[in-house]
Formats: C-alpha cells, sequence, structure tokens
C-alpha cells in the first residue's frame, strides 16, 4: 500500500471478528418473536444496510413490533456479549506495521460512538488511530454522512487514503467519497457478494501488499 497515507478502517467484521455472535443475537430475538432461525449462510445473503431493511428481510413487521424495540433488544444483548469477539486474525500485526511506517490510520463504523469507543480501549489499540468515527445511535443506518464530514476534515487528498472494510456499504461509502476501496471476505459479507464490487477483495491480511 505505498501510495497511500491514511486508511480508513470499518470495525465491526474487518477489524473484530463478530458475524459469529451477530447471527446469535438475532437468532436470540426471532425466537422470542416465533420467526424462523438464520444460519451464517443465510445472514450472509440477507444481511446488508441499512439494518432496519435486513430486519425487515428476516421477517420483522414493524407495526407489530417497532424497529426501534428490537434493534434496542439487539443491543442490548451485543453490549453484554461483545467482549467474547476476538479480533480478525492479523488485524494487529497489520495495525501495527501500518503504524511502524508512518501511515495514519483512523475507523468508521456504523457502530455506536460509545461501543467503538469501548472496543477499542479494551483491546488497547488507541495509539494506533488518530480519529474514531461512529455514530450517535445504535440503529446502524449509512455512514455516508459521516464519511463526507470526515474525508472535509482530512489533510490528505482522496488518492491518498484507502478504506478497508467487509461489505458492499463500505464500497459504498467508498465511492461517496472517492477513495480506493479493499474488502475483507471474513466479516458480515461472503466473497461472492464482494467480488461484484469491482476492487480487491482479500480473505487475510497476510494479502496487503506493502
Amino acid at each position: 500500500m505505498p501510495k497511500y497515507e491514511h486508511i480508513i478502517w470499518d470495525w465491526n467484521g474487518t477489524l473484530i471478528n463478530d458475524a459469529w455472535l451477530c447471527v446469535d443475537i438475532i437468532n436470540v430475538l426471532l425466537e422470542k418473536y416465533g420467526k424462523p432461525r438464520l444460519t451464517l449462510e443465510t445472514y450472509y445473503k440477507v444481511f446488508d444496510f441499512p439494518v432496519k431493511d435486513y430486519y425487515r428481510r428476516i421477517g420483522f413487521d414493524f407495526s407489530v413490533t417497532p424497529f426501534e424495540k428490537v434493534g434496542t433488544e439487539f443491543m442490548e444483548i451485543y453490549w453484554q456479549r461483545w467482549q467474547e469477539c476476538q479480533l480478525q486474525p492479523g488485524a494487529l500485526k497489520v495495525l501495527q506495521t501500518n503504524a511502524e511506517k508512518g501511515m495514519s490510520q483512523s475507523i468508521l463504523s456504523a457502530a455506536d460512538i460509545k461501543l467503538l469507543h469501548a472496543c477499542i480501549d479494551h483491546f488497547d489499540l488507541s495509539e494506533y488511530f488518530v480519529e474514531l468515527n461512529g455514530l450517535d445511535h445504535h440503529y446502524a443506518s449509512s455512514k455516508v454522512g459521516i464519511a463526507k464530514e470526515y474525508m472535509h476534515a482530512l489533510s490528505f487528498a482522496p488518492d491518498k487514503v484507502l478504506l478497508i472494510g467487509d461489505t458492499l456499504h463500505d464500497y459504498e461509502v467508498a465511492r461517496e467519497i472517492q477513495v480506493d476501496c479493499i474488502l475483507f471476505s471474513g466479516g458480515h459479507h461472503p466473497e461472492y457478494k464482494l467480488a461484484k464490487c469491482g476492487v480487491p477483495v482479500i480473505n487475510s491480511f497476510e494479502q496487503l501488499k506493502y
């Protein structure tokens, strides 16, 4: 990645391995409300942003159960269990390598900013990031708005910035802010989905070239 001076990382699914936990939690809610459970394979097919649309696809009727209710229930369980998750294999090493090479790094996440700070503190990663960008709520809507604000504040030209994420939405964000993108297939979207974007797709951080 010699041409880049700044990397914008996604968090969930990219640096932290939490797709399995999200499937566990949504199945708790699906059982509670009498709906069919998801397998990981089905989750890969239906999950996307905004998550409100994903909840509709898996059977929630918001006229019966408001999205705010089930979304809050999901995040209450996630808050209780996220420390069961580990960083993705090789994530810490790539952050360290980038820092050693003088590369600036930040996080752009659809997570609640309070949760994001808690995660970064837990994994002792704060030294690697110049900025943490998240949402001020826990409903995982679009990241485009905060991405545009952040790019406006960054001192780097778009051609010097790389975004690394794990979903189609990360690609959409990169396109909106006109930066290059690499997608990681070990998170919330599988390789067959990510490949449609026409950008490099990796299944290991060891594939990042320096």
